[in-house]
């Protein structure tokens, strides 16, 4: 999965074969749709507050943008592994606010960092070796 600007998710058989994917509101998309359509609600820090139930608005806002966000991953992750009928398919996150929610989460097996740029590398040594 790709935390950015939208929350993707894609599916890989284990020929890695592309099967689909999900497709959710990014977390910064997420708080800048609240604070856009919310008269009272300001820009929060995108961090773990110190537990689930907000104190304030900021640690409430927070709760929902982080704990949501990771109560979605492992919800979506775990219908994935049952309509593939694999309750140990391996999951590997990426993108730049991963490390804000993937410590919450309870089904990442994985952080990759740089998964986009080394996927670019492969595909570009492939071309390379195509021409030759």
């Amino acid at each position: 999965m790709d935390f950015g600007t939208g929350t993707t998710f894609d599916v890989i058989s284990e020929r890695g074969e592309f099967l689909g994917g999900v497709i959710a509101p990014g977390i910064q998309v997420s708080a800048a749709s609240l604070v856009a359509r919310t008269a009272r609600l300001t820009r929060v820090d995108l961090a773990a507050p110190r537990s689930a139930i907000g104190r304030n608005t900021v640690e409430a806002m927070q709760s929902g943008l982080v704990f949501g966000t990771a109560g979605e991953v492992d919800g979506i992750v775990e219908r994935i592994r049952e309509e593939l009928g694999a309750p140990a398919a391996t999951v590997v996150a990426t993108g730049g606010l991963a490390p804000v929610v993937i410590p919450h989460c309870r089904t990442v097996d994985r952080h990759e960092p740089f998964l986009t740029l080394e996927g670019l590398r492969l595909v570009h040594e492939h071309a390379g070796s195509a021409d030759e």
